[in-house]
């Protein structure tokens, strides 16, 4: 009995710290708004662009991980998962890259 109850108030406090942690990053977060809009508008605008990079990276990454599956062979199907997965990581890396570079 002792146990249960000693384990219950263990659950309580991590959950208490668990909700006072995710605050925190939220707050963070909505005061990093601003800062993030000025960087995006003076850091990734002036040149390509968001939207043009957003096009250029989309079809690079089709390109990109059709090669990879046909190159696979047999495990197209069977690596769906993974190649969604892959396809929203690189076109996200890419997008950003091509923004900020050009």
């Amino acid at each position: 009995m002792t146990t249960d109850a000693q384990d219950k108030k263990e659950s309580r406090k991590l959950l208490i710290v668990i909700i006072v942690l995710l605050v925190a990053v939220a707050a963070a977060l909505l005061l990093m708004v601003p800062m993030a809009a000025e960087f995006i508008q003076t850091e990734l605008e002036p040149g390509v662009g968001m939207k043009q990079a957003a096009v250029i990276s989309f079809f690079i990454t089709v390109v990109t991980l059709a090669f990879f599956a046909i190159t696979a062979g047999d495990g197209l199907l069977g690596e769906l998962q993974f190649m969604l997965a892959g396809f929203f990581s690189f076109f996200v890396v890419l997008w950003l890259l091509i923004a900020w570079v050009f």
